[in-house]
């Protein structure tokens, strides 16, 4: 089993090898002290290296970047995203009738995993947005696995709002 994949721990997902992208619900408490978000079943031991983007301008569309071998996980810091995700069917040209995933993340939200042979694109909802990307591959193995399509190959964000175009 590929564990690049596995993302879970505990009783009824352990050894989940997961390959298609997956929303994961956090957990939350809160009492008179404040509040708590929490995400006990998630195995953390995989991911390699985490990096932030901050988009002040709303409609920011960084978009389309993929990896045979590298997952991510996605975390919303502030604000609200459009994420989308395409699994790959020929990395050196991939055909533009593609199934697309897409899905709006925010603060409030959980995290999303985005797995190997998929290429995702975030566009910020609102303006100052903020999102935390936790990489499965140490930088050196990500460059050389790294995949970039121009940023409307697929366009979900034109009809979205989207304004700036990486």
């Amino acid at each position: 089993m590929d564990d690049t994949n596995v993302i879970f721990a505990g009783n009824s997902k352990e050894g989940l090898n997961i390959e298609q992208p997956y929303p994961i619900k956090k957990g939350f408490s809160e009492d008179h002290r404040g509040s708590v978000e929490f995400y006990n079943d998630l195995d953390l031991s995989i991911f390699k290296r985490f990096y932030v983007v901050n988009n002040p301008k709303q409609g920011t569309v960084r978009a389309w970047h993929g990896h045979k071998m590298e997952g991510k996980l996605i975390k919303v810091t502030e604000g609200s995203f459009l994420v989308g995700a395409i699994k790959i069917d020929n990395w050196d040209s991939p055909s533009k009738e593609l199934k697309l995933e897409l899905f709006e993340i925010n603060t409030n939200t959980g995290l999303l995993y985005i797995p190997p042979q998929y290429a995702n694109g975030a566009m910020n909802l609102v303006p100052n947005s903020s999102i935390m990307y936790f990489s499965t591959s140490h930088l050196s193995a990500s460059i050389k696995d790294d995949y970039r399509f121009e940023s409307k190959f697929w366009d979900p964000w034109t009809e979205r709002g989207g304004v700036i175009f990486e």
